[in-house]
């Protein structure tokens, strides 16, 4: 495969008889848009994507020719937005060669085969790679109509043929991929039984489907475990590709030891902060959990009224009429404290306040239903999660900043759990990266997320750092995603507001940056500043 920087090149320098044949429209650009994206999608055999050897020998192959036609699109002239819609399909195309090249999720990764999804993820799409045609419960309306109950049982019944399939493609010997793949298809086996028990009534065949889905899927973990002892090579992808893939697929101008350095500051930054925060809080009563489910009810829902409020008093951001039922349905209910509830719930059952600022999440998704981007290349989700960036470095990112603005002047001891969240997030994103660099198994990873979170809240066994070293195994990068994402954020606020200054109102960039979509933070940077050097730091290139 030819070098990408090289690719970025290569319209400047075709023959001017060549650029007056080439497509030079942002219509044009959005046509091939669809046709690219249509490439992607796997070969389907009555319902399951072929993922074997030869299918994706070939989809690799023809790769190098979706390059040669981006690279033909005649740019000259085109406003920073379309020139910005180019470089996503690129990053997307880049993301599928590093997937072909490097991580091969169908061929090392047993747990890329999860066919079953019960609950909806908090960003455009689901996180790491993940096999196509996967059911997700949440795209269906609850309660289920017969003819969804009968398309999902009908799904359901070809779980046999997807693990048939897997077990001939999988061919990878990383010892971790292995090991923690036996939990996921453990989780999908009693997500199954869970949808058989709540749908026996109304709907038997589907029931029926979910618990014969169920049984495959534990002899497929089974069969994992007989793969086991064989399997004792590294998971992680070492740290020249890990660079390569923040640099080319999620444009970030963070190499592997950049953002060791950057998350070792952050964690640092943060247990010194928490320190000072409790020496000043010494004399006040700390933080106790609800107890009640008409505690929680009462405090959840006050929280959303107060960050609302909050919000639109501090002019921070434009408040939309969807943005109170997007964050009211996030409520959720009590959880018995008997009942291992997780990190996060340590947190919210706290003070629920924090964590409304984390869930600009949904804000979003529902910013992507409500007001699409005008141009239809930004309407839906990234591939290879390339919006990893902004969606979850604004999400971290709300969460310290909205303390700074003021949102928790009058609770201070709450302010200590922002610190214990950035701890966190930074250990784990680090416990990422010692994968990937090599330096970490997956178990090692767990142990030093769990030491460096403060107050013994993520212990290493944990359904939380164990899901999460997992996923950040299989997904290169979206561990240090919240943390240098927001360091990006940062960045952007910084230029934005120094080409500004004395002008700067936060209520104008926040609408901004909502405006330009769920994409990488550098491309964020260069439309709304005009400076597009952190992209050219990402590529090593000085421009297009």
């Amino acid at each position: 495969m030819r070098s990408f920087c090289v690719v970025l090149l290569i319209a400047a320098a075709l023959p001017s008889q060549m650029r007056a044949q080439s497509p030079s429209s942002h219509d044009e650009l959005v046509e091939f848009f669809f046709a690219w994206r249509a490439f992607t999608v796997p070969n389907m055999n009555e319902g399951v994507p072929n993922y074997t050897e030869s299918a994706m020998a070939a989809q690799h192959s023809a790769l190098t020719d979706w390059y040669d036609r981006l690279a033909a699109f005649d740019t000259t002239g085109w406003s920073v937005s379309e020139q910005i819609d180019w470089y996503l399909i690129w990053i997307e195309m880049n993301g599928l060669d590093f997937a072909h090249r490097v991580t091969r999720p169908w061929a090392n990764d047993p747990a890329f085969y999860v066919w079953y999804y019960p609950s909806p993820t908090d960003v455009p799409e689901r996180e790491g790679p993940n096999i196509h045609g996967a059911i997700e419960l949440p795209r269906y309306a609850w309660p289920l109509s017969e003819e969804d109950a009968t398309t999902i049982a009908a799904r359901l019944t070809r779980t046999d043929a997807v693990y048939r399939q897997a077990r001939e493609n999988l061919t990878g010997t990383g010892h971790d991929f292995w090991k923690t793949s036996q939990r996921s298809m453990e989780g999908q086996h009693d997500d199954l039984i869970q949808l058989a028990s709540e749908v026996e009534s109304l709907h038997p065949t589907l029931a029926q489907a979910a618990r014969e889905a169920a049984r495959v899927t534990l002899a497929y973990r089974d069969w994992i475990g007989n793969q086991l002892p064989g399997k004792n090579g590294p998971s992680g992808i070492g740290r020249q590709n890990y660079t390569w893939n923040q640099r080319h697929v999620h444009l970030l101008p963070y190499s592997w030891e950049d953002q060791v350095t950057l998350m070792k500051r952050e964690l640092v930054r943060a247990h010194t902060s928490l320190r000072l925060e409790e020496n000043r809080n010494r004399a006040l009563p700390r933080l106790t959990h609800m107890q009640t489910p008409e505690e929680y009810d009462r405090r959840f829902n006050a929280a959303v009224t107060e960050y609302l409020e909050f919000l639109e008093r501090e002019e921070i951001m434009p408040i939309k009429d969807y943005m109170e039922a997007a964050l009211r349905a996030r409520v959720g209910s009590f959880t018995p404290s008997e009942e291992l509830r997780g990190f996060f719930s340590e947190i919210t059952y706290r003070d629920p306040i924090v964590m409304r600022t984390h869930d600009y999440h949904w804000i979003d998704l529902a910013r992507l239903r409500e007001e699409p981007h005008s141009s239809p290349i930004r309407q839906g989700p990234l591939m290879h999660n390339a919006f990893d960036s902004r969606a979850e470095g604004m999400a971290t990112g709300m969460e310290e900043m909205m303390m700074h603005a003021g949102l928790l002047d009058d609770r201070p001891r709450t302010r200590e759990l922002i610190w214990i969240l950035l701890a966190q997030r930074a250990a784990r994103g680090l416990g990422g990266l010692y994968q990937h660099g090599l330096e970490m198994t997956f178990d090692e990873a767990t142990e030093f997320a769990s030491k460096w979170t403060p107050w013994n809240v993520l212990p290493a066994e944990g359904g939380t750092i164990q899901g999460e070293e997992q996923f950040y195994l299989q997904q290169p990068g979206y561990g240090t995603s919240y943390v240098i994402g927001k360091i990006a954020i940062e960045h952007l606020i910084a230029e934005y507001a120094r080409q500004r200054e004395g002008q700067f109102r936060l209520v104008e960039f926040m609408e901004a940056v909502n405006s330009a979509g769920i994409i990488p933070v550098s491309l964020i940077v260069w439309e709304l500043t005009g400076d597009r050097s952190m992209l050219d730091e990402a590529l090593g290139t000085s421009g297009r």
